[in-house]
């Protein structure tokens, strides 16, 4: 008898597991089409004031419905921006002369109904923004990021920018990682896009 009860208990917890994985399973299955949305760089512009080179940018395709849904429930998240500035030389390998990592990071504050944005690049300056809209802008926008002085160029050679944006991983508080088990999903990591030019 004790073994019959026994053989099942281990069928029901067996049971159990399996529809555990098939419910799961499920979950990946549905949310694998906005996975599969490519963010994507565009409106890449490099331009230059009287002694600095700039470059402008925008992610596009970075706030998948998981994500929205993670800010809106106050989950902070970041952008990164990784930039690049080679100049080109036939005979030997390009010669890296920027490399520049900047952050753009969000966080909803639920009591004031507000979107705080910090972008790394405007000296630890905070911008709030009142709507979901404005403050995807914000965050995906890259305007006049300043390079290279310059006078660190030298006229008539040729440059290459590289650029690419990656969502960071979101940091969850602990007792929402058994609930959102697919977070790895939201994460996004676009090509890296070149432009060249000669000074």
């Amino acid at each position: 008898m004790a073994t019959a009860a026994k053989r099942k208990h281990t069928r029901r917890n067996s049971l159990t597991t399996l529809a555990t994985v098939v419910i799961m399973s499920l979950i990946f299955l549905v949310q694998i089409p906005c996975a599969a949305q490519d963010a994507t760089l565009s409106n890449i512009i490099v331009t230059n004031t009287n002694k600095d080179l700039l470059v402008y940018l925008n992610v596009e395709g970075a706030f998948r419905e998981q994500t929205v849904n993670a800010i809106m429930s106050g989950v902070p998240a970041s952008f990164s921006f990784f930039v690049m500035l080679y100049q080109k030389r036939s005979m030997w390998f390009d010669k890296a002369i920027a490399n520049i990592e900047i952050v753009n990071s969000i966080k909803y504050n639920n009591l004031k109904k507000v979107f705080i944005v910090e972008r790394s690049w405007e000296n630890g300056k905070i911008r709030t923004a009142q709507s979901l809209q404005e403050a995807q802008k914000l965050m995906s926008d890259v305007d006049g990021l300043k390079i290279i002085l310059l006078n660190k160029l030298e006229k008539g050679k040729q440059y290459q920018v590289k650029a690419k944006a990656q969502l960071s991983k979101l940091t969850l508080p602990f007792y929402l990682h058994y609930v959102l088990f697919f977070v790895s999903l939201w994460d996004f990591e676009t090509d890296w896009y070149t432009v060249d030019f000669i000074y």
